[in-house]
């Protein structure tokens, strides 16, 4: 690309970032915390402001000071489709984007859509109508956020199916967490304005115990505070300003899966948290070749490179013999500050065998400004 072609192409890009809706996000900790309230207190807010607002999907599950909410303001018929020989309802975003509102309030960001949408998942859909200028207000859980899947796992015992990537919430215009103690969300829970009261105890001994919520809440302030260092970072930078720390993260993996899973979401957090880019590395060796290596080693090393490209990663695959030279030539090559690989699953006699290799890396970043990190 010419300097012309450069210069030409940046300034469409300003002008396709001034077309696109503005996006903002409420994230809690759990359900029940208020998020959806929040929401429609505040298109009450923008209507008496005498802003178009209209409610594109929201999911009030029977509570009734939400539902209460509800109570006049504009709301976008759903569309309506049989699956499975039952009647269900989806945001319907052809009529979003037909009736242009100023402001659409799209609940539920991490929903999976009913087969035979246009697209698989909701956050597709708010960033189809972002991209045709209208402004969107949406809410998510923390346990949604795909790099937070391993550690949400780890506090409640249960692996969340339906997430977001984490580019969707970097996206965000402005991130909004809607708190609340963990004794103010049990005593919610416990006066039925979570859940029914039959399932009241049931998710008291089980996801709504004090330790989890506890947690969960660190994550959901943490998040939001990242988010904010990210934003400022980025208006830094977009005024010609140099950023404090302009990292750049690189994630070694292998064809362990595990391992490698790990190692891309926590890359991933580092990355966003410092809002900087991020590559993933895979080094394939004489015996990793594709002949040799084995059907479910591929198939799940490919889930691994989809894994990364929703995180925000770049792909980058190499074919040699020689691990710890491709680490250091790529690291140098794209300017990585930091490099992050996976801590070793196996025996002491493997893990002496393997000393040759590790050694060799830890020699030539002893002679480089690159920092290593050993993830757990």
């Amino acid at each position: 690309m010419t300097e012309k072609e450069s210069h030409v192409k940046h300034f469409l890009d300003l002008i396709q970032q001034s077309r696109k809706g503005k996006f903002k996000i409420y994230i809690g900790m759990s359900a029940g915390v208020g998020k959806t309230y929040r929401m429609l207190q505040e298109a009450h807010t923008l209507m008496r402001n005498g802003i178009d607002v209209k409610i594109g999907y929201i999911e009030t599950h029977n509570r009734q000071e939400t539902h209460a909410l509800l109570e006049g303001l504009p709301v976008i018929p759903r569309r309506k489709l049989f699956y499975k020989g039952k009647e269900l309802e989806e945001l319907d975003i052809q009529a979003v984007i037909s009736l242009r509102p100023e402001i659409v309030i799209i609940d539920e960001l991490a929903h999976t859509n009913i087969e035979g949408s246009k697209n698989d998942k909701r956050w597709q859909d708010v960033m189809e109508i972002l991209d045709a200028g209208i402004n969107v207000i949406s809410a998510v859980n923390i346990q949604h956020i795909e790099s937070l899947n391993e550690e949400v796992k780890d506090i409640t015992g249960v692996e969340v199916k339906e997430r977001i990537p984490d580019s969707v919430l970097a996206a965000a215009d402005e991130v909004v967490n809607i708190d609340l103690t963990a004794d103010e969300l049990i005593t919610r829970l416990k006066e039925g304005k979570i859940y029914a009261p039959e399932k009241v105890p049931t998710a008291l001994g089980n996801f709504f115990t004090s330790n989890n919520i506890l947690q969960l809440r660190e994550l959901a302030l943490k998040e939001v505070a990242s988010q904010v260092v990210r934003k400022v970072e980025t208006q830094i930078s977009s005024r010609g300003l140099t950023a404090l720390k302009p990292n750049r993260f690189l994630a070694c993996i292998s064809s362990n899966a595990v391992t490698a899973k790990n190692v891309i979401r926590k890359t991933a957090r580092l990355a966003s948290y410092y809002n900087s880019p991020w590559v993933l590395l895979y080094v394939q060796t004489p015996k990793e070749s594709t002949d040799k290596i084995a059907l479910d080693k591929q198939r799940h090393l490919i889930n691994n490179f989809k894994l990364a490209t929703e995180l925000g990663g770049e792909i980058i695959r190499v074919e040699s013999p020689f691990v710890s030279r491709t680490i250091m030539e790529v690291a140098e090559q794209r300017q990585v500050t930091t490099i992050c690989i996976g801590k070793p699953h196996m025996n002491l006699f493997r893990v002496i065998l393997a000393t040759n290799i590790f050694n060799q890396l830890l020699k030539k970043l002893s002679v480089s400004e690159i920092d290593l990190v050993i993830l757990s």
